[in-house]
């Protein structure tokens, strides 16, 4: 059974940085691509990054050059380092596989970025 937990949330102003962790147990983590998730409020949840086993990454255009996926399989974690935050990055952070799987879904970690 997979659980994925998210960290590393705040509130920061805009400019600064913050780093999300996701721990996961269940060890297939380590062998599936995965992403980090964003849903804003009245929005639906979009993938906003996304890192395959071998650590290939993809970005959405509104953070493309701000963010930075990363993982360590060996300690089943993902990273997502933001920078240059903008107000229009606040939201709720989720990791999940990528194509996501519902089961997967954790509380994910709010990010607030005030201007």
């Amino acid at each position: 059974q997979v659980q994925l937990v998210e960290s590393g949330g705040g509130l920061v102003q805009a400019g600064g940085s913050l780093r999300l962790s996701c721990a996961a147990s269940g060890s297939i983590v380590s062998f599936i691509n995965m992403g980090w998730y964003r849903q804003a409020p009245g929005m639906q949840r979009e993938l906003v990054a996304g890192i395959s086993r071998g650590g290939i990454t993809k970005y959405s255009d509104s953070v493309k050059g701000r963010f930075t996926i990363s993982r360590d399989n060996g300690k089943r974690t993902v990273f997502l380092q933001m920078n240059s935050l903008k107000p229009e990055d606040t939201a709720v952070y989720y990791c999940n596989a990528d194509p996501s799987v519902p089961k997967y879904w954790g509380q994910g970690t709010q990010v607030t970025v005030s201007s």
